[in-house]
């Protein structure tokens, strides 16, 4: 197929969850013809307006917000300022698409997808949106009835969007997310100074780190680390903790636990892990299908209409992973995760049933959709 040069505006953002699909799909679209011009739009101060530019991309910020649902003085002030960012927001989101002239507007999710494409629907521009997760955001839900394509990744989206919009995609992912070798485990080992021979555990906590992940991490090292005798661990406390873990393990010598605020290559930590703790953002679980890893889920339940749960469980219920709910995190994550560890078998059984739920191809269809439209 012969894919012809455009003019892209991908909006969206807030976590990263939203913004390396985003990544993956400009990655594809210039892929698919090198000429095409990609301007993202995301928020002033979130994550993106620095992951975007890292990635070799333009970005644009607008002042948009949510609202906040902490009923304390600076949430009240944040949410009595809203109303005016939502306004500058739209008026500069239209200011961007005058300047840009895109052939399709694309989001992806978060606060920056809702007044551009708001705006980009206005003026009869073709649209398209990707819904990640398997409860629909609050964003992508309102838009849903403006725009002309709708990307999932989960089955049963017509609760939440017209049915004839609806195509199934998948989540894209970083292209080097895979299933592993034998050679690939013994690059990841030495990349992070593992040992071969003994069981691995990765804890993954996103970006920012997980503070459930960690806490019970630490009672487990408190308690003296019971059941990992022959294990080592992988921990990706987050950047936002890691002093705290600093002075945690000040004066504690446990050369099987190696931890670090980020994990630099991904696709490397996947490949020497034996089983993975992980939050169930949308992108973690799709990475984690894609890698045929067998993993224990602790759901967030800090997002919108308890989504993690439902991206987890779609999971749980074809026996492709673990869920520990996050209140019982403390006590049960480490020793569940440590049975599965014992467990081969049934590691093996876990990872031939998540891999038939990784979608490869994600990014090539939602580009494929894109100039459809166009």
């Amino acid at each position: 197929m012969s894919y012809k040069k455009l003019r892209v505006i991908i909006s969206g953002g807030g976590t990263g969850g939203h913004i390396f699909p985003a990544i993956s799909i400009a990655g594809k679209l210039r892929e698919a013809n090198p000429e095409t011009e990609i301007l993202f739009v995301g928020a002033e101060g979130r994550m993106e307006m620095e992951k975007v530019p890292a990635a070799g991309y333009e970005i644009v910020g607008l002042p948009i917000a949510g609202l906040q649902r902490q009923l304390n003085w600076e949430g009240i002030r944040n949410n009595l300022r809203v109303p005016a960012k939502v306004a500058s927001s739209l008026r500069q989101a239209g200011q961007v698409i005058d300047r840009f002239k895109p052939d399709i507007a694309v989001g992806v999710g978060g606060y920056a997808s809702a007044p551009l494409l708001w705006q980009a629907t206005r003026r009869h521009i073709p649209t398209l949106i990707q819904e990640q997760n398997g409860f629909a955001g609050l964003t992508n839900k309102i838009l849903g009835r403006r725009v002309d394509c709708i990307c999932v990744a989960y089955d049963g989206m017509e609760r939440f969007f017209p049915k004839e919009k609806i195509v199934f995609s998948g989540n894209p992912i970083r292209p080097e997310i895979h299933a592993y070798t034998a050679a690939d485990r013994a690059e990841g080992l030495k990349y992070y100074g593992l040992t071969e021979g003994r069981r691995h555990l990765f804890i993954v906590g996103g970006s920012l780190g997980a503070g459930t992940l960690n806490h019970a991490m630490q009672s487990w090292i408190e308690a003296g680390c019971p059941g990992g005798e022959d294990v080592e661990v992988l921990w990706q406390c987050g950047r936002y903790y890691k002093a705290g873990i600093d002075a945690f393990m000040q004066g504690r010598d446990l050369s099987q636990v190696h931890y670090t605020d980020f994990i630099g290559r991904m696709d490397l930590a996947y490949a020497c892990a034996d089983v993975i703790i992980s939050r169930a953002g949308a992108s973690s679980v799709s990475e984690i299908c894609a890698a045929e890893k067998a993993a224990v889920f602790v759901p967030s339940p800090n997002v919108a209409e308890d989504h993690q749960t439902h991206n987890a469980m779609a999971l749980v219920r074809k026996d492709a992973a673990v869920l520990v709910r996050d209140a019982d995190a403390a006590e049960q994550l480490l020793p569940t995760a440590l049975d599965l560890l014992r467990d081969g078998e049934r590691i093996r059984r876990i990872e031939r049933n998540v891999a038939p739920l990784a979608r490869l191809d994600a990014a090539q269809t939602i580009i494929d959709e894109v100039y459809k439209l166009v």
